[in-house]
């Protein structure tokens, strides 16, 4: 991310959402909204007085509510660039009219600003890259019988990673929120979420087999004396050096046990263990495990608010939420929108090795559609007879790539000079669906080289 900052032909906008996307290949409109910080980033120099001082903890979405932030922050230790922002939804000076202010006091460089506002920019772009992520599946209330939320020491293979990594609220020792001691049994259970259509969802998430291998192998690693049970449905280790991965976790010591989990729940009120009941299929019998820690590998989803990117966009979506590409294997990080390409798990759950790949091939995708001077254009697209178009704007609304939109024309009538509202097509946009001809209730609006006319002249001739 650093080097991306540091390259003149990159400008990283931070805390900003797009709000609007218009225009089409080559000339993308793009209004972005640029949330305020209320830190001025020309001043600050990152310092950390700011938030040394700062009173008011609250819980650390970054750590996953495993450890609290203050409300001047910075989300993560290795963000570009290195200055806080405020928290404007829980920080005291916005909450109690002004009576806090303590960064404001204790700032060398006189750079908390209380009054910044957003800021709302528009660019122009040639091609669009989408990347929106994803999000793990459920909370609470998603299966229940886990005790996710209601059990401290039942967490998300997410939270896992945090508690395990160098970085995180533990610098990277395994404990229990509990009561912080480390665990001497850890149970994982896989598929929490996925392959599961009446509950969850019915695809597989991928990623969970090797980063649940990797926990495996981190608490044996890291804690003498440990034991790791596994609960699988089937093992799914397609990369390299994957297989050989696994078995270095089984040839350590995990246990894994074929079978669904039906239950967790505490031995009984007041003690720190939990039962974890299942089933392993290979052995035809029920089994419960004494654990002290249970991580679920919990599917993976899109990100919050993806169906409003593809709807500024302009791009489809699949049942369960992902982008969906022109084509699987020709075109995989193409859309049907042009100039718009797709980058990772916005697309599907995938792993880094994948996502990077895929990025590159959307970088290529991008520098190709640049170097030419011309572009080439199918053939079959929709054409709008001015003359009987009502300019009702059903064609608009039907349209699934925003290639149509109206158009005022001046006509004589009678007479007289008047202005009417058309439907226009833009060819550039446009993918020769034929969603619009069908929607025309006057007939205005047809593919070129499929009117109604030449479609029934075929089917005349044929008959013939």
């Amino acid at each position: 991310m650093s080097v991306a900052s540091q390259h003149p032909n990159i400008t990283l906008m931070t805390y900003s959402e797009i709000e609007t996307i218009s225009g089409y290949v080559g000339n993308f409109r793009v209004k972005i909204r640029q949330k305020a910080k209320f830190v001025n980033h020309n001043l600050c120099t990152g310092c950390g007085v700011c938030w040394e001082k700062c009173p008011n903890m609250v819980p650390n979405e970054y750590d996953l509510g495993l450890s609290a932030r203050k409300t001047i922050y910075i989300r993560f230790p290795q963000a570009v660039p290195n200055k806080p922002v405020i928290d404007r939804e829980r920080c005291r000076w916005f909450n109690m009219d002004g009576k806090c202010g303590v960064c404001q006091e204790v700032c060398p460089a006189d750079a908390i600003d209380h009054t910044q506002e957003d800021q709302v920019l528009e660019e122009e772009f040639g091609a669009i890259v989408v990347a929106t992520g994803f999000d793990l599946y459920g909370g609470e209330n998603a299966y229940s019988e886990y005790g996710l939320g209601k059990y401290a020491d039942v967490i998300s293979g997410m939270q896992f990673e945090r508690l395990s990594n160098a970085a995180g609220p533990t610098g990277g020792k395994i404990i229990r929120p509990s009561d912080g001691k480390e665990p001497r049994d850890v149970v994982f259970i896989k598929c929490v979420g996925s392959r599961d259509e009446a509950k969850g969802k019915s695809y597989c998430s991928r990623v969970c087999c090797m980063y649940t291998a990797k926990h495996a192998h981190q608490v044996l690693d890291k804690i003498e004396g440990s034991r790791a049970y596994v609960f699988y449905m089937d093992i799914r280790t397609a990369g390299k050096a994957y297989e050989e991965f696994y078995r270095r976790s089984v040839e350590e010591g995990a246990i894994y046990i074929r079978g669904r989990v039906s239950k967790v729940f505490p031995v009984f009120p007041g003690k720190d263990k939990l039962i974890v009941r299942g089933e392993d299929t290979l052995l035809g019998k029920q089994v419960e495990v004494l654990a002290d820690l249970v991580v679920l590998a919990t599917a993976m989803i899109p990100s919050e608010d993806s169906d409003v990117v593809a709807s500024h966009i302009g791009v489809s979506t699949n049942k369960d939420g992902f982008f969906e590409e022109a084509h699987p294997k020709l075109r995989p990080v193409e859309t049907h929108s042009p100039g718009i390409y797709l980058a990772g798990t916005c697309q599907g759950p995938r792993d880094i090795p994948d996502t990077v790949s895929q990025a590159s091939a959307a970088a290529v995708k991008v520098c190709g559609l640049f170097s030419a001077d011309e572009r080439e254009l199918d053939p079959i697209k929709s054409t709008v007879n001015e003359a009987i178009c009502s300019g009702c704007g059903i064609c608009i609304a039907v349209c699934p790539y925003k290639a149509i939109e109206h158009k005022t024309i001046t006509e004589k009538i009678h007479g007289q000079m008047v202005q009417r509202q058309i439907a226009a097509v833009t060819e550039a946009i446009c993918q020769g669906c034929g969603n619009c001809s069908v929607a025309c209730r006057s007939g205005a609006i047809n593919l070129k080289g499929f009117t109604n006319e030449q479609m029934i002249a075929v089917v005349e001739a044929a008959c013939q």
